[in-house]
This record gives C-alpha cells, sequence and structure tokens, in this order.
C-alpha cells in the first residue's frame, strides 16, 4: 500500500501544482473567475497558494499525512462550490485549472472532483 499511496501522492500533487500555477498564471483574471463561481474575494486570492504548498508537499510527501488532509478539504470544499451553482442553475466557466478552463461547470467536475477524492484518500492511507 506504500507505493500506491506515493503514488496517489506525488499524482494528486501534480494535479493541484497545475491547478495552482494555471491560476497564478491566468493572473487578475482569476479572481474574477473564482468570485463568477461563488468563491468570496479573501479566499479566490489565496487559493492558488494554498493549492502551490499543498501540491509541492504530497510530491514531496512533507509532513504527510497532513497534505493529504488538505487535499481532501480542499476538494470538497471545491466539491461544495461547485455543486451550488449547479443546484441553483448556474454554469459559470470552471476556474479549477485557470487559464485550461472554460467549459462551463456541470455534473463531470463533480466526478472529477470524486475521483481525486479517490485518490487523496489512498494518498492518506499510503
Amino acid at each position: 500500500m506504500d507505493v500506491v499511496g506515493a503514488i496517489a501522492a506525488v499524482a494528486l500533487g501534480a494535479v493541484f501544482v497545475i491547478a495552482g500555477a494555471a491560476k497564478v498564471a491566468l493572473g487578475a483574471a482569476w479572481p474574477a473567475q473564482a468570485r463568477a463561481m461563488g468563491a468570496p474575494m479573501p479566499v479566490a486570492t489565496v487559493v492558488p497558494g494554498i493549492e502551490l504548498v499543498v501540491g509541492a508537499a504530497l510530491i514531496t510527501r512533507l509532513a504527510m499525512p497532513l497534505p493529504a488532509l488538505a487535499a481532501i478539504a480542499l476538494l470538497g470544499a471545491f466539491s461544495v462550490l461547485i455543486a451550488r451553482q449547479l443546484v441553483d442553475g448556474r454554469h459559470p466557466p470552471c476556474a479549477c485549472f485557470g487559464a485550461w478552463s472554460h467549459r462551463p461547470l456541470s455534473g463531470g467536475h463533480l466526478v472529477r472532483n470524486a475521483v481525486l477524492l479517490v485518490v487523496a484518500v489512498l494518498a492518506l492511507w499510503g
């Protein structure tokens, strides 16, 4: 299980680093995208940095299991935010991967997050 956990941690860490870096690369447009999804501005401004730190910690397995727990919490919060938009009938562009995310929110985003949550649990158990 240790090998599976290590692979899961590195893979999930890469996803978080890519997501955080893509948001940083988007610049001032990122907070506007996050606000359109319903994220409060103070939260929107710190999400890219948090994703980068959690991703790097997962990749290096530094202070495990805390990074895996943080990833689970983030993915849960992101999923709630997406679900709220969908329940309210809103489908703003997904801001999940910065400039690489332009598709409107859909149930597919929740499925993706569910898969990532499974990977996070594998990283936690590993």
